[in-house]
């Protein structure tokens, strides 16, 4: 069987499978094409297939400082020109949540990167020991290292613990509860998010087995909703229209094929914790 690979051969798979060209299919293409969107657009929030986890580095310049808020559709400004980084999100729909930043730094000297931030003292003192078994910090105990190493992560997350990120796909800004003062020009973050798939890069998408049900559901529903104001008329040969039933039979079909996308195919949500 061939693949479907674009959205003229998706919407054309779904009008065969109504009964197209045997039967007339009474969809305009313009309303083929919102059907299709709708449902790319609920393929990409609720599918695991549709989404991908991403990192998202951010230089921050003045304007970010000055917003206190990060906006994803923005490319990367210095000095007020713009720079090699593109925006975040430049068509300003395909990040669909943050959910993390990562802290660049502690109150514990800093990264490791830190030449002298404690975690960098303390593996620079303690790998000879730790390798040939012998004095160090450590003792040459893997296990005190551990424990060591443990304690300093509990007190970088008393004392630095991680900040809250609020996002929304209206704004398309990550607001972060924190004192932007701690920020410089220049700083950089990292951010954890999840991003909608692209069908034009990744034309496997046309061919899922529920994205090609779904649309074929979404366009009966819109045939069925076009005829049914003649419901009850009878055509040439005894042919009775009945866009009701169809439209019903659509609604059913499409509730179905949501339960079973949220059943088995939607990511389980994230736990809250703190």
């Amino acid at each position: 069987m061939a693949r479907i690979e674009t959205r003229q051969e998706l919407k054309d798979y779904c009008l065969r499978r109504l009964g197209y060209p045997v039967i007339e299919i009474n969809v305009d293409d313009a309303q083929l094409e919102d059907r299709l969107d709708d449902a790319l657009l609920l393929f990409g929030e609720m599918h695991y297939d549709g989404t991908e986890r991403v990192f998202l580095p951010k230089q921050l310049a003045q304007i970010d400082l000055d917003n206190k808020y990060i906006n994803l559709e923005a490319p990367t400004l210095a000095a007020g020109v713009v720079v090699a980084a593109p925006a975040m999100d430049p068509d300003g729909n395909s990040i669909l949540s943050v959910v993390r930043v990562f802290q660049m730094g502690d109150t514990l000297g800093g990264t490791s990167a830190n030449l002298f931030g404690a975690k960098y003292q303390m593996a620079l003192s303690d790998m000879f020991g730790l390798n040939s078994g012998n004095g160090g910090f450590t003792m040459g105990s893997i296990q005190n290292y551990d424990i060591v190493q443990r304690h300093l992560g509990l007190l970088a997350d008393y004392l630095t613990p991680e900040k809250t990120v609020r996002f929304s796909k209206v704004t398309n800004r990550i607001y972060l509860d924190t004192d932007w003062a701690n920020f410089g020009v220049g700083d950089f973050l990292m951010f954890e998010a999840y991003k909608i798939l692209s069908p034009e890069t990744y034309p496997e998408i046309y061919n899922d087995r529920l994205l090609k049900a779904y649309t074929t559901a979404l366009i009966k529903k819109q045939w069925g909703a076009n005829i049914s104001k003649y419901s009850g008329i009878s055509l040439a040969g005894g042919v009775t229209l009945n866009g009701t039933t169809i439209f019903q039979e659509a609604m059913d079909e499409i509730a179905a094929l949501e339960q079973e996308m949220s059943n088995r195919y939607e990511l389980p949500p994230d736990f809250m914790v703190g």
